[in-house]
C-alpha cells in the first residue's frame, strides 16, 4: 500500500517503516467495523491513527468525538459517556446526551482509555458487546451504532494483572492493535521533523529558519526523546524564539536538551517487544526508591562504625545525634524512625534502623512534595508525577491532602 497520499493528507512527516506499517494498519482496519486499541508513548501522535481509521471507514460522514478520559473527573465520566436523566444528581437541572449517543453512526475515540474507573469499564464493555447503554438515573436502555477506537501510553496487560483493567474488556478492544513507534525507533525521521518545524516556526515568527551544524546534528539523532515529537518541536520553537544565530551549535543546543531525559513516573507502551524499555510503573519505581534508601543506609552504618571504632582519628566517637543528622542527605527524612544506641561506646553493629516501607506513605509524601512545587497546581503537579490529573485528583480526596 502506499501511503504517501494517507501521510500527505494528514501531515504526516516522517519515512520510517514501523510508522508506515502503523498506517497501513490503519488504512486496512477502516473499512470493517473491528474495534481498535492504539498504543504508544505520550507525545508519539497516536491521535492521528484514529482518525486515519474514521476518514477511510463507511462512517467518513457522521460524527467523530475524541475524548481524553483522564481529563474527566471519576464522578463525572458516566454522564460524560453515557449521558444523564434530569435530577439524576446535584446539578442535573436538564437531561444531556452522551457521547456514545452523540456519536451514533460515527467514531468515539477514547484517549488514556486506561484511566477508565472499573464501573466505567463494565458500561463501556456493553455497550461494546451489544450496542446498548442507559442514561445516569435512568432504567431505559438505548441502542447506539459507534465504532470504537481506543488508544493508551499505558501497558493494558500489566494493568490487568494489577487488577486496574478488566481482561474481558482489554481482549474486546485490542482486536486489532497498532503500535505508535516512539521517536527514538525511527531515528532517520528526526532530523526531518526538526527541519519541518523549524521552517512552520520560520513562517510564524517570520524570521530564518534555524538549521544545525553536522555536531548538533549527531546530538539531536542521539537523544532519547521521552517526550516524543512533542518535545522536539516545544525545543524547536524554544530554540526559533530565544537564539539570534539560525545556525545551531552542538553547545547551544545541549542547554535545551535536559540532562536527565527520565521522567518521574516513565509511561510504558503498551505492545510486546515495542514497550518502553523503561518498564517501570508507580509503585515499582516507589519500591526502587526503597531499596536505594536501604543501600544509604547500609553505608551510613558502616561510616558510623568506622567512626566509633576510631578509625578516623575522633576522640571520642561522635553521638548518637550527630549520626542521625548524617543520614537525612542519605536519603532519609525527619519522622522517619531511627534506633541508636544508648551508649556510643557499644558496639555500633548492633545499630537498628527502622524505615517505613508503606507504599501509600510514600505515594502521599510525593504528591505533597509536587503539589508543593508547583503551588497547588494540580495540572502541573499530575506531569510532574507521571499520572492523570483524575487520578491525582483521587488521592488527594482518597487521603484528604491539603
Amino acid at each position: 500500500m502506499n501511503v504517501q497520499p494517507i501521510k500527505q493528507r494528514f501531515g504526516i512527516i516522517g519515512a520510517s517503516p514501523l510508522l508506515d506499517r502503523a498506517i497501513e494498519i490503519a488504512a486496512q482496519v477502516a473499512p470493517t467495523d473491528l474495534s481498535v486499541l492504539v498504543s504508544g508513548e505520550s507525545g508519539s501522535g497516536k491521535e492521528v491513527m484514529p482518525q486515519i481509521v474514521h476518514a477511510f471507514s463507511a462512517r467518513k460522514h457522521g460524527p467523530y468525538i475524541a475524548v481524553n478520559c483522564g481529563a474527566i473527573p471519576e464522578g463525572t465520566i458516566d454522564s460524560e459517556l453515557f449521558g444523564h436523566e434530569k435530577g439524576s444528581f446535584t446539578g442535573a437541572h436538564e437531561a444531556r446526551k452522551g457521547y456514545f449517543e452523540v456519536a451514533h453512526h460515527g467514531t468515539i475515540f477514547l484517549d488514556e482509555v486506561g484511566d477508565l474507573p472499573m464501573a466505567t469499564q463494565v458500561r463501556l464493555l456493553r455497550v461494546l458487546e451489544t450496542g446498548e447503554f442507559i442514561r445516569v438515573g435512568s432504567s431505559k436502555t438505548q441502542k447506539t451504532d459507534v465504532r470504537v477506537v481506543a488508544a493508551t501510553n499505558v501497558n493494558l496487560m500489566q494493568a490487568v494483572q494489577r487488577g486496574k483493567f478488566r481482561e474481558d474488556l482489554f481482549y474486546r478492544l485490542n482486536t486489532v492493535p497498532i503500535h505508535v513507534p516512539a521517536l527514538r525507533e525511527r531515528p532517520e525521521d528526526i532530523h526531518l521533523l526538526f527541519r519541518w518545524f523549524a521552517q512552520e516556526a520560520a513562517a510564524r515568527y517570520k524570521a530564518p529558519p534555524i538549521t544545525l551544524t553536522d555536531e548538533a546534528r549527531q546530538m539531536l539523532a542521539a537523544y532519547r526523546w521521552p517526550g516524543n515529537v512533542r518535545q522536539l518541536r516545544n525545543l524547536v520553537e524554544q530554540i526559533s524564539v530565544i537564539e539570534n544565530h539560525r545556525q545551531v551549535e552542538a553547545a547551544t543546543l545541549a542547554h535545551y536538551l535536559p540532562k536527565e531525559n527520565k521522567a518521574l513516573v516513565p509511561a510504558t507502551a503498551a505492545g510486546g517487544e515495542h514497550a518502553n524499555d523503561t518498564g517501570i510503573n508507580e509503585r515499582e519505581l516507589i519500591f526502587k526508591f526503597l531499596f536505594d534508601m536501604k543501600n544509604d543506609l547500609n553505608a551510613l552504618k558502616e561510616q558510623v562504625h568506622l567512626l566509633s571504632s576510631g578509625a578516623t582519628g575522633m576522640n571520642p566517637p561522635p553521638p548518637a545525634a550527630y549520626a542521625e543528622k548524617l543520614l537525612y542527605p542519605l536519603g532519609a527524612e525527619p519522622g522517619m524512625s531511627i534506633r541508636m544506641p544508648d551508649d556510643h561506646n557499644e558496639d555500633v553493629e548492633h545499630t537498628e534502623v527502622e524505615e517505613s516501607l508503606s507504599l501509600e506513605e510514600k505515594e502521599r509524601e510525593l504528591i505533597r512534595k509536587a503539589l508543593d512545587k508547583h503551588r497547588g497546581k494540580r495540572k502541573k503537579a499530575a506531569q510532574e508525577l507521571g499520572i492523570s490529573e483524575r487520578t491525582l485528583y483521587r488521592k488527594i480526596k482518597e487521603w484528604n491532602i491539603d
